[in-house]
């Protein structure tokens, strides 16, 4: 399989992981699925995230790239049914 990669200066990293955690709405903290009201501790409410920022990134990319490939190959598609698709008729008005 292929690989894809991108080098980002080390001093950057984190500017970029941040930015993609802005931009891309990321949580730091989630809510706890083993929460139960009334019965846990309120703090347990929620938890931190168990995604890493650099695995969020990652994945963000991996969505990018394979949005835009679906919307490239849609494109595609529809231009050719369209070119494909014959659109002319005949219409007689009987009257005449």
């Amino acid at each position: 399989m292929a690989q894809f990669a991108v080098e980002i200066a080390d001093e950057d990293v984190g500017r970029v992981l941040a930015a993609m955690a802005a931009n891309y709405n990321r949580p730091d903290r989630l809510p706890n699925p083993d929460y139960i009201p009334n019965v846990s501790d309120p703090e347990d409410e929620f938890m931190d995230n168990p995604e890493t920022l650099a695995q969020f990134a990652n994945r963000m990319v991996r969505q990018f790239l394979s949005e835009h490939v679906a919307a490239h190959e849609m494109a595609v598609a529809r231009a050719e049914a369209m070119s494909a698709t014959n659109t002319s008729v005949t219409i007689n008005d009987p009257q005449a």
